[in-house]
């Protein structure tokens, strides 16, 4: 969760049923469906995509290097990008 905007960026996916002991994370904004009958989230990622995407290590801080790799490594366009566009205008007052 961003701690400025109280955004949800990322979930946490274990890879365990996969493979053993990875985790990763994608964007909920990549969330196609969720069955809650079956216990999926579908999600528009390869699973290849989601194999060699960047180990997440809860234990380590998250960087926005490691977020840059992650969103490159998924080929989408960073939140940042898109927070940008909406930000007010600062008004300045003169003196």
């Amino acid at each position: 969760m961003d701690d400025e905007t109280w955004a949800i960026r990322y979930i946490e996916v274990t890879t365990r049923n996969w493979w053993p002991g990875k985790k990763v994370l994608f964007s909920p904004a990549w969330i196609q469906k969720v069955s809650w009958v079956d216990s999926k989230v579908y999600v528009g990622l390869y699973r290849d995509a989601i194999q060699t995407a960047p180990v997440f290590a809860d234990s380590v801080p998250l960087t926005r290097e490691y977020e840059d790799r992650l969103y490159r490594h998924y080929g989408r366009a960073p939140y940042w990008v898109h927070e940008d566009e909406h930000k007010p205008i600062s008004s300045l007052s003169a003196a």
